[in-house]
């Protein structure tokens, strides 16, 4: 993690990192003005509350109340030499806590991060640079050899040279890659988390077998997605993007609707409009972009290759965006080993989906098939081994798809977790499930997994697809786990098998083999190749089959609907009644969930620690309502904000003392002199203060800092587009080239 440390006055320093700001001092004795815990007393802290931390982790997972248990930390200090310290943690425990249960908080708090950090003892780099953003790798740690070639099936090149050379492109941008944490649980399935540290929102997991396959898979997710801009799928680019020569590449076009919005000539073809608009409702300004907002330019749209006869065919970017998310995207060494993966991707969400809606029940795999793959059977072992019973299952359905399953169940919460892999070797296809099965988690992450069931409309509403897509989390149905199997196990083999062929002519092969069960599918597949950053990047769509999201979403759902508000909301506090009325008219006919928060309705990345980054559709209105002087409106959407609250403890017991002070204000025969003496003891002074300004029209908008289309004071969403300025000016220096 990247710490940004500034300079205050006296011996005052601030740490920023993430979203948060930390203030450190020193006590007066040490010419400070103990304003602030020293940094050492921040040290101290961390350990003790990381304790905690495991500790409520524990407890949670088995309903343990913590009410009465309490954690102390004493470090005693050896008077001979400072340094060497013994850090004493104590926990008291209720007497009704089994003694099995006593000795899980003990291993539990044995785990704490910070504990082993400092026992394994860290090493310090101290040096001098030129400019703290030149060296963008430097925390990018994973002990990979140059010297070592370690080739692994499916991949064109050695792991050690992939990394190297995608760790240098990242740096050539200027993009800080930094490993936020690692995690090996069970045998032969690492995983890892990397992100941009300038911009903690460009993130992603990677996952393998070994720790430099894990790496090179988050790598290479990262420049896949910086490729297709997905990290900035949703968000506004600003005004200078915007209006720049282009907005999200320099091979985009521009269409403007026809006569009555309707759609213009040039965009998608005859095929895709037969799925995207079979009722003909689809208009123009639904097409839209959500990132430049630029409604005068057109629809931004980009080109793909039709695979059946090579003819260009021109998506918008926002039928993209709301549609398929990441899926059908990858970066390779080569552009068939990208071809692969983004076919297996899109196969295996495919064929995910087919099971999980039809209820589907997948044979299991002979154990003899398994024991072929010693390395897969150790994480299966592994796992089991902590008590989770697993499940391998063929999901080629009949072998017509390059499918496999891992399901894992946990008996002690009754939920499971069903992983998907795709690749045309069986073994890989394994291999990813278990990585997949296991990426980013750890055992108590394992008790958060949702319950099968026999609902079957659970099972088969959209939304449960889309959950299991982003981290495979959503309900199974326990037809699922039938002994009865809808198919026969079949043993599929789909890769080249031609021993005399290169990796990369292996890679075409079997690219075109994952394109032939597409074509005997009857589907039109959709082809765009980028690499101008470097790395060979591919997007495939396949109309009517890789959608993530419902095709409906484009004019019922479209994330486009920023654009009806985004302006408003962020000059919110210039915008006079009239404005203001139109404003919250909008909204109230837009018939958009009054909990949908802001950051999502108009893609702006808010600090998700102020009022901003927690403020929904329903307390924007109720704000509205409240400087309008129109208390009866405001005061049912606050009864509704404290019926569902969910906000910080601040934020409810504001709208508590509002709540109480309308009653009051709002019925003739009673006066608000009456009661303040009252309401200041229970809400406090300066609550009351601001409450009582609220109602007279002295305050608006209660806890909102002003904003504008320039974004001032969103240092959140001014970070995501200096990360995206990166990539633009990456693009615009290709073209120029």
């Amino acid at each position: 993690m990247q710490i940004n440390v500034n300079f205050l006055d006296n011996l005052r320093l601030e740490a920023k990192f993430d979203d948060f700001t930390v203030v450190a001092d020193q006590p007066i004795r040490y010419k400070g003005d103990g304003s602030a815990p020293g940094p050492f007393d921040y040290f101290l802290a961390s350990s003790a509350m990381c304790a905690a931390y495991f500790v409520k982790v524990y407890c949670l997972a088995r309903d343990i109340p913590t009410d009465n248990i309490r954690l102390s930390q004493n470090n005693i200090v050896d008077p001979q030499n400072r340094y060497n310290q013994i850090f004493k943690i104590q926990v008291e425990l209720p007497e009704d806590i089994s003694e099995k249960d006593r000795q899980g908080i003990l291993r539990s708090i044995e785990r704490c991060t910070v504990k082993k950090v400092v026992q394994t003892g860290p090493e310090f780099v101290i040096e001098v640079v030129d400019n703290l953003d030149d060296d963008s790798q430097a925390l990018l740690m994973a002990e990979v050899s140059s010297e070592a070639s370690t080739y692994i099936a499916g991949k064109d090149l050695p792991l050690e040279q992939t990394i190297a050379k995608m760790t240098q492109l990242l740096a050539d941008m200027g993009m800080k890659i930094e490993i936020t944490s690692w995690r090996n649980i069970v045998p032969n399935a690492w995983s890892l988390n990397i992100r941009d540290a300038a911009s903690q929102m460009c993130f992603t997991n990677g996952k393998g077998a070994t720790k430099e396959a894990a790496l090179a898979s988050a790598l290479g997710e990262f420049l896949e997605r910086l490729n297709f801009n997905f990290f900035y799928n949703d968000q506004f680019f600003g005004d200078e993007i915007a209006n720049s020569d282009f907005v999200h590449y320099p091979d985009e076009q521009w269409f403007q609707p026809g006569p009555e919005d309707a759609l213009p000539d040039g965009i998608l073809d005859d095929y895709c409009l037969a799925i995207y608009n079979p009722e003909g409702e689809l208009l123009g300004s639904h097409l839209y972009d959500t990132n430049s907002g630029n409604i005068e330019r057109g629809i931004c749209s980009l080109p793909f290759v039709r695979q059946s006869d090579g003819e260009t065919v021109y998506f918008p970017s926002n039928l993209i965006e709301n549609l398929y998310l990441s899926n059908g995207m990858s970066a390779g060494n080569t552009l068939a080993e990208a071809q692969v993966q983004c076919l297996s991707e899109i196969f295996e969400r495919a064929v995910k989906r087919e099971i999980l809606e039809q209820e589907l029940a997948l044979p299991d795999v002979p154990d003899a098939v398994i024991a072929k793959f010693p390395r897969i059977l150790e994480g299966i072992q592994g796992l089991e081994e902590q008590g989770f019973p697993i499940f391998v299952k063929d999901a080629s359905l009949g072998g017509q798809f390059p499918v496999m399953c891992i399901t894992l169940m946990n008996p002690r919460t009754g939920g499971v977790l069903t992983s998907f892999g795709a690749h045309p070797s069986l073994e890989i296809a394994l291999e990813r499930c278990i990585t997949e099965l296991m990426q980013g988690r750890s055992f108590e992450g394992l008790n958060d997994m949702a319950q099968p069931t026999f609902e079957s409309h659970a099972v088969t509403e959209p939304n449960n697809f889309v959950e299991h897509f982003i981290d495979s989390t959503g309900v199974v149905s326990w037809r699922f786990f039938s002994d009865k199997a809808d198919y026969e196990f079949c043993e599929w083999d789909f890769t080249a098998n031609d021993n005399s062929l290169t990796s990369e002519q292996a890679n075409q092969q079997e690219a075109e083999t994952l394109f032939g069960i597409l074509r005997e599918l009857d589907k039109e597949v959709y082809v765009t190749v980028r690499d101008d950053l470097g790395v060979p990047t591919c997007r495939i769509l396949v109309p009517d089959y890789s959608e993530i999201y419902p095709v409906e979403d484009l004019v019922w759902d479209n994330t486009n609907k920023a654009l009806f508000f985004r302006e408003d909301i962020l000059n919110l506090h210039r915008l006079d009644d009239d404005q203001l009325e139109d404003l919250v008219q909008r909204l109230e006919e837009s018939e958009l969930d009054d909990y949908t928060d802001i950051i999502t309705l108009i893609g702006i990345e808010f600090d998700e620690n102020t009022v901003w980054g927690q403020l929904t559709i329903l307390e924007l209105k109720l704000m509205i309502y409240l400087a309008l002087g129109a208390l009866e409106d405001a005061k049912e959407g606050i009864e509704a904000f404290l019926q569902y609250n969910d906000n910080s403890a601040e934020r409810g017991l504001f709208y508590q003392g509002m709540n109480a002070a309308l009653e009051v204000v709002l019925d003739d025969e009673m006066a608000l002199a009456d009661y303040l003496t009252s309401f200041r003891r229970m809400f406090g002074e300066a609550r009351m203060d601001d409450i009582v300004g609220v109602i007279e029209g002295r305050v608006r908008f209660h806890g909102l800092t002003e904003t504008n289309m320039q974004l001032e004071g969103i240092d959140k969403h001014l970070r995501l587009i200096d990360s995206y300025k990166k990539l633009h000016s990456a693009r615009g220096a290709k073209v120029k080239a």
